[in-house]
């Protein structure tokens, strides 16, 4: 398998970082840190002017006609910028929902489990117009629902743990909404794992990329901190695990966009396409939370007492990518779908 980006992949990349940087400034984006609407419709209409939430959705169908795989190096960029917003749910739904396509913010939750002791949440609880709720992970025969926000009742949480990413808490049950027809609930969640998967790549890598600057100019005993080997073999390693996770995600979308590559795996490990399709997805995100959360951590130690000021941007990936290792599916779950899957 080829890991490397195509000419088309490369431009699309290029732009997507341009107009990011362009457009969506971490500067601005940083000044709506705590609010309860972190989301500018500016920001939100050049991403879909630029054919974000349609890129996806094929051309006969009014669509940008591009892959997963496309998708996964979209979703790096717009994480490496921090961009905030029910981005990656809204990209993935373009194809199954047209108000999506169109640019609609649109949530997705899980199904609650029944007696949860954990509160449902949902992000960005002032910027969604639409909620679609998967059903339980290992329930195969399961519809997604479409809700409506002002139907449920919501309680904002004061401090999340993101400023970014505002949170409300959604009290009761939820209602049951309608039923999606045409939607495929199990290629859905496959395909938003790997998309926060790259999410979760893009902060790996930008973290890393902080931390060398930093390490090249910061001097100590009148020495570059980057030229002491300790720090040297904790930017090697954090380096690893970005290429490792990217691998995995590219590999991934690859593996969902064509089912020969599954049919061709699944022959090999003797087991079925879908299978291959759920060891992928979950295998793509679990390394990729992984990268993400200790790329921040070595990026934050590497900057040394810096690194734990509000004015250095590291824990804002830190955080943003504890926000995105908790959706959809935490850490143990996917360790518990792989190993019953092997």
């Amino acid at each position: 398998m080829d890991f490397q980006l195509s000419d088309d992949q490369r431009a699309l990349q290029e732009g997507i970082r341009s107009l990011i940087n362009g457009a969506i400034s971490l500067e601005e984006i940083r000044t709506k840190e705590g609010a309860d609407d972190t989301v500018e419709q500016a920001w939100w209409d050049a991403l879909n002017d630029a054919g974000v939430f349609s890129l996806l959705v094929a051309e006969q169908d009014g669509g940008v006609g591009l892959s997963l795989a496309d998708g996964v190096v979209v979703a790096e960029e717009l994480a490496r910028g921090l961009v905030p917003g029910p981005l990656l749910s809204t990209m993935v739904l373009g194809p199954g929902l047209a108000d999506a396509a169109g640019g609609m913010p649109i949530a997705l939750i899980d199904q609650q489990s029944p007696n949860s002791a954990v509160p449902l949440l949902l992000e960005h609880p002032q910027t969604v117009k639409s909620i679609v709720v998967l059903p339980h992970m290992g329930d195969a025969a399961g519809q997604c629902r479409r809700l409506d926000p002002s139907t449920l009742t919501l309680s904002l949480v004061d401090e999340p743990l993101d400023p970014l990413t505002p949170l409300a808490v959604v009290q009761g049950t939820l209602p049951e909404g309608e039923a999606i027809d045409g939607l495929d609930a199990v290629g859905l969640r496959q395909r938003s794992l790997v998309l926060l998967g790259a999410a979760q790549v893009g902060i790996a890598e930008v973290t890393v990329e902080l931390a060398v600057e930093y390490a090249k100019g910061r001097e100590q005993f009148g020495r570059p901190i980057g030229s002491f080997q300790a720090v040297k073999h904790l930017l090697a390693d954090a380096l690893c695990r970005t290429e490792l996770a990217r691998s995995a995600c590219w590999a991934a979308a690859v593996t969902l966009d064509n089912n020969d590559v599954a049919t061709r795996e699944a022959d090999t490990l003797s087991c079925s396409p879908g299978e291959v399709r759920w060891r992928v997805a979950a295998g793509a995100k679990m390394l990729a939370d992984d990268a993400a959360l200790a790329n921040a951590r070595t990026a934050i130690q590497v900057y040394g007492g810096m690194g734990f000021t509000w004015e250095v941007p590291i824990h804002l990936y830190l955080k943003r990518a504890r926000v995105l290792a908790q959706t959809l599916a935490t850490r143990t779950q996917l360790a518990d779908l792989l190993s019953a899957l092997i």
